[in-house]
C-alpha cells in the first residue's frame, strides 16, 4: 500500500466496510442473560483487536483539543528524505517501534505521483519516463493533504499502482495522527512542504547499496525486468539524486548514515519526539469540571416536555430496584420519543402531493442530503434501533471512546464512519452525558471529518448541566436534545441523582466501583 498502518496506530478507513463490528462490540439485545463486563486490558497484552480481515490497534488517542473544542497543537511531522532505496521506510519503522506511542501515520510521497497522460504512460512502460524529477509529483495535492493531516483533519490519500503507473479508483482515508512520518525522495524539494516539517531527517546510504536494493524491489515487487531497472537508474535515478536530492541534505536537522542500522541516531530522534509529545499533553476533563458553571442553560438545548408519561418512565428507569427487562422496555420508549423530537429540528421544505381523492395536500419534506446516525459506544448503540425505526435507510457510524483510568481523560479508540459524511445531518447518540468530555471528543471527530457544526444534533437520554454547558460552550452551533437535565456531577463524575451506569443496566453487566457515566467499556469478544 502507499501508506502503512503501524504499531499502536488506529487508522480510520471510513466506510470501508472491512471487518465486522459484530465480533468487536456488544450487540443491542433485549435478551436477559447476564454478561460478564470486560475490564481494562492488562498492560502486558498487545493493545489490539483482531477481526477476520484486519487488526485494529486500540491504544487510545488522548484529547488533541482544549476545553474550547479547538485543536491546541498540530501533529508533529517528521520529514524523511534520501535517495531511492536508501532505507527511508526502514528508518521510519524503527522510529515508530521505539516511539511506542499511539496514532502514528507513515505517509509516503509515492502516493502523490501525478496522473500520466497516454503518451507518458507509453514512455513509462518502456522505462523512458522520469519518475525521479520534481515535476513527476503533485506537490499541490501533497501539500494540501499533509497540511490537513497536521491540523488533525480526515484526509483522502491516492493509492498509486506502480505496475500500471496510475492511481487506483479507491482512495484511502487517514485520520487522527499524533505523529506523522512523511517520507520521499523529494521530501525537501518544495518550500511549502518544508514549512510543514517539524523535524527533517536525511538518510544517507551508499549509491551501490541503493542500486542493489532498487533492483531487488523493482523486479520482485513491481514486475520490472533487470535491463529496464538499470536503464532507468542510469538515465534518471542517479542524475536526479545528484541534481535534486543530495543538495537538500544541507536542510536536514539530522543526517542518518547507514539508514536503519544507525541506532544511535534513531535513539536521538525518538528522545526529541517524546519531548515534543509531552508538550502537547492536555487535561480536558479537569478544565471542564471548573468551567461554565452557574450559567443559564443555553438556547441550543431542547428538553423533552416533562409530561406525566415522560416523568413516569424516568421514575421507572431511575429506580435502582427496576428489573433489567423493565429498564430496557421503558428506556426504549424514551429513546423513541427522543429521536422523534430530534428529527423535528432537521431542515424541511414545503412539498405538495396529491391524495387518493385527487386533492392537493401541502406538507413538508426533509431538506438536506442525507441523515446519518453516529453512536458513542457502547451505551449509545442502544439508541440505533429507535433511529432506524423512524428514519428509513439511515446510515450508521460508530465511535468508541474510553476513559483512561490513569489520567481520567477520554481516549478515542476506534471509529467507523460512512463515506462522504461531510454534507450529512448527523444525529450523535449517547445515553448519558455528565462532564461532556466524551461527547466533545465525538463532536470534534465529526468536525475533523468536515461535518458542519450546525448539522450535528447531540441526543442523550440524560445529561448533567455541566455536560450541557461544556458541549454548548465549545460547539455553540450543535443542537442538544435530551429528556432530562440533572443539576449535579459528583467527584467521580457521576450524574446526581442520575440513572446509574446505563450500559451495565441495559446489557446486564456489573459496573466496577470507579465507573463513570461517560465511561465506555472495551468491546467483548
Amino acid at each position: 500500500p502507499a501508506f502503512t498502518t503501524v504499531q499502536m496506530q488506529l487508522m480510520t478507513q471510513c466506510g470501508s466496510g472491512e471487518g465486522s463490528l459484530d465480533r468487536l462490540l456488544p450487540s443491542v439485545s433485549t435478551g436477559l442473560s447476564p454478561r460478564k463486563r470486560t475490564t481494562s486490558q492488562c498492560k502486558s497484552e498487545p493493545p489490539l483487536l483482531r477481526t477476520s480481515k484486519r487488526t485494529i490497534y486500540t491504544a487510545g488517542r488522548p484529547p488533541w483539543y482544549n476545553e474550547h473544542g479547538a485543536q491546541s497543537k498540530d501533529a508533529f511531522v517528521i520529514g524523511l528524505c534520501g535517495g531511492s532505496a536508501s532505507g527511508k521506510t526502514t528508518v521510519a519503522r524503527k522510529i515508530i517501534e521505539d516511539l511506542d506511542v499511539p496514532w502514528v501515520v507513515l505517509l509516503s510521497m509515492d502516493s502523490f505521483y501525478k496522473v500520466l497522460s497516454p503518451e507518458q504512460q507509453t514512455r513509462a512502460a518502456s522505462n523512458d519516463y522520469n519518475f525521479d524529477h520534481p515535476d513527476a509529483f503533485d506537490f499541490d495535492l501533497l501539500t494540501h493533504t499533509l497540511h490537513k493531516l497536521k491540523q488533525g483533519k480526515s484526509v483522502k490519500i491516492p493509492v498509486y499502482d506502480f505496475t500500471t503507473h496510475g492511481r487506483q479508483k479507491e482512495w484511502k482515508t487517514v485520520y487522527g495522527a499524533s505523529v506523522i512520518i512523511f517520507e520521499g525522495i523529494m521530501a525537501f524539494a518544495d518550500k511549502k512542504l518544508l514549512q510543514l516539517l517539524d523535524m527533517k531527517i536525511f538518510v544517507d546510504t551508499d549509491s551501490d547499496i541503493r542500486l542493489v536494493r532498487r533492483l531487488r524491489r523493482d523486479i520482485t515487487e513491481r514486475g520490472r525486468d533487470i535491463e529496464g531497472v538499470i536503464k532507468q537508474y542510469n538515465k534518471f535515478v542517479k542524475p536526479a539524486f545528484e541534481q535534486y536530492i543530495e543538495p537538500t541534505m544541507r536542510l536536514a536537522d539530522i543526517v542518518v548514515p547507514r539508514g536503519g542500522g544507525n541506532m544511535v541516531a534513531i535513539d536521538l530522534i525518538v528522545q526529541h519526539v517524546h519531548s515534543q509529545l509531552e508538550e502537547r499533553e492536555l487535561s480536558v476533563r479537569a478544565a471542564l469540571a471548573s468551567a461554565h458553571q452557574a450559567q443559564p442553560l443555553p438556547q441550543t438545548l431542547s428538553v423533552l416536555e416533562s409530561t406525566p408519561q415522560v416523568r413516569g418512565m424516568h421514575t421507572i428507569i431511575r429506580n435502582k430496584e427496576t428489573s433489567r427487562d423493565e429498564f430496557i422496555f421503558y428506556s426504549k420508549r424514551l429513546m423513541r420519543l427522543l429521536i422523534e423530537r430530534a428529527l423535528s429540528f432537521l431542515p424541511s421544505q414545503v412539498r405538495v402531493v396529491q391524495t387518493p381523492q385527487g386533492e392537493d395536500y401541502e406538507g413538508r419534506t426533509f431538506h438536506g442530503k442525507m441523515i446519518t446516525g453516529v453512536s458513542i459506544l457502547r451505551a449509545g448503540e442502544t439508541m440505533e434501533p429507535a433511529l432506524r425505526a423512524v428514519c428509513k435507510d439511515v446510515r450508521i457510524g460508530k465511535i468508541l471512546i474510553q476513559t483512561n483510568q490513569d489520567t481520567g481523560e477520554p481516549e478515542l479508540h476506534y471509529l467507523r464512519l460512512p463515506k462522504d459524511i461531510s454534507e450529512d445531518h448527523v444525529i450523535l447518540m449517547d445515553c448519558t452525558v455528565s462532564t461532556g468530555a466524551a461527547a466533545m471528543m465525538a463532536v470534534r471527530v465529526l468536525l475533523d471529518h468536515d461535518v458542519q457544526e450546525d448539522k450535528i444534533l447531540l441526543v442523550s437520554l440524560l445529561m448533567a448541566e455541566m455536560g450541557v454547558h461544556s458541549v454548548a460552550y465549545a460547539f455553540p452551533q450543535v443542537k442538544i436534545i435530551t429528556t432530562a437535565v440533572d443539576k449535579k456531577v459528583n467527584d467521580l463524575f457521576h450524574i446526581i441523582p442520575g440513572i446509574g451506569n446505563f450500559g451495565d443496566r441495559y446489557f446486564g453487566t456489573d459496573a466496577p466501583p470507579d465507573w463513570s457515566d461517560e465511561e465506555m467499556d472495551e468491546p467483548s469478544y
